[in-house]
């Protein structure tokens, strides 16, 4: 009974050894036990992400939505889409005056949309209704606050809390007429 054992024992060590060195299986995955697949797929970092463009916008609307493995903020403009900058800060600061934008949360996203809310005649073309709260995040995953920083010289900021320093996302949606710069958080790492 013990040589059978044995002799199973050998033949599998031998399969196993044959097999990583056919290549069929990796030797990481003989020798260590297989990485957790990312939440969801997600690969995206928490890095800043910037694109230099200017436009003449308008900023037009502000909104968020959830989603299975994320929290969107959606920031909607008439004509092409705009350049950005979206980082962790310490701290979010208000356009023009300077001074220090409160913010719900574990961390804080800077949104910078390189376009005005307002438009060429000087008039707002987005006015949130309540600044510390533009859009309604109750009962998010992620997001704990949406707050206005200001628009100065030709651009636009909110700050953004979250839950926690999480990956983050960006990118821009163009259409015949109009832009949406979006914004991911992802649930967790």
């Amino acid at each position: 009974m013990n040589t059978h054992r044995t002799t199973r024992s050998r033949l599998a060590i031998r399969s196993l050894v044959v097999a990583v060195a056919a290549g069929v299986l990796p030797l990481a995955a003989a020798t260590a036990p297989a990485e957790a697949a990312p939440y969801c797929g997600i690969r995206w970092g928490s890095l800043p992400k910037s694109v230099s463009t200017m436009v003449r916008g308008p900023v037009t609307n502000i909104r968020s939505g959830q989603h299975a493995c994320y929290d969107r903020l959606v920031v909607d403009l008439k004509g092409k889409a705009p350049g950005y900058t979206v980082k962790y800060v310490t701290n979010v600061y208000s356009e023009g005056k300077g001074t220090v934008v409160p913010l719900r949360g574990g961390a804080k996203l800077l949104v910078v949309v390189r376009a005005p809310a307002y438009t060429s005649a000087g008039r707002p073309s987005y006015v949130p209704r309540y600044q510390a709260n533009v859009v309604n995040v109750a009962g998010y995953r992620t997001f704990r606050q949406v707050a206005w920083a200001g628009t100065f010289e030709g651009q636009t900021s909110l700050g953004l809390g979250v839950r926690a320093r999480l990956p983050f996302r960006v990118f821009t949606i163009q259409d015949a007429t109009s832009a949406r710069l979006v914004i991911d958080v992802a649930h967790r790492w």
